[in-house]
């Protein structure tokens, strides 16, 4: 299922200063356009010459569970690094269409430095979590998915009243408009029934972007919760203070 979600503040993002998020999108758009997993540089050839140069380049910058629990200290950097790596170019238009649309919100209630704190730590500890859960798997693991999960689930706590319009394959491609209390958690939904199914070859990261949500809603829920208590125990201004 492909959902493309927008809101009427996403539409409006030209006004918006988010310049950590439009990084993030132009970053990971620049790596993936130069790799060989993007097919434009010749230079990696063709058949298998090129499928090689595409496993070597996963293997590098990806997430392998087996090196990364092995004691290797390069393989320490994967989950940072893997944050800029996709598969696809479905993969990563998927992804930047995620960001883009509810990153620049969550960045302008955070803050840039804040929010390009929580994108990292976020997606680093979600991709570590998928292979904790699956040490001994060779396979590689890439994308910014559970970052951009973490998005979501902060995205849910700052603003649960959101309208989020969905699309839905099932429902001939028709636009639903529903507030973002309900659309998010029918997605986490969604991410919990297909992470029971997995290792069954589905190649998706389920139980990453479980985390990521889980870390994001919790992260905005602490931020937002530290934000009180720095305003509650400000000294009051004494008076005549707030006179021009």
């Amino acid at each position: 299922m492909i959902h493309a979600w927008k809101t009427r503040a996403g539409r409006l993002l030209g006004g918006r200063s988010a310049p950590v998020t439009y990084a993030l999108i132009a970053a990971c758009c620049l790596v993936f356009v130069i790799s060989p997993v993007s097919g434009l540089n010749p230079g990696y050839g063709r058949g298998n010459e090129l499928l090689g140069a595409q496993q070597a380049y996963f293997e590098r910058w990806g997430v392998v569970p087996v090196e990364l629990f092995s004691g290797v200290p390069s393989a320490a950097l994967g989950p940072f690094t893997a944050l800029f790596v996709h598969g696809s170019w479905v993969h990563l238009l998927g992804n930047m269409l995620f960001l883009f649309v509810f990153g620049a919100m969550v960045e302008e209630r955070m803050g840039h430095l804040s929010y390009a704190l929580f994108y990292t730590g976020c997606g680093y500890l979600a991709l570590l979590s998928y292979a904790a859960a699956h040490a001994g798997s060779h396979q590689t693991l890439v994308g910014a998915s559970g970052a951009i999960s973490a998005v979501l689930g902060a995205f849910l706590y700052l603003f649960p009243k959101a309208r989020v319009t969905s699309i839905y394959p099932f429902l001939f491609f028709l636009p639903l408009r529903f507030p973002a209390w309900l659309v998010l958690p029918f997605w986490v939904a969604l991410q919990w029934l297909a992470a029971g199914q997995d290792g069954q070859g589905s190649g998706v990261a389920y139980l990453a972007h479980l985390v990521g949500f889980s870390l994001g809603f919790l992260y905005a829920w602490v931020w937002c919760l530290r934000r009180a208590r720095v305003k509650s125990t400000a000294a009051p201004a004494i008076e005549g203070d707030s006179q021009p």
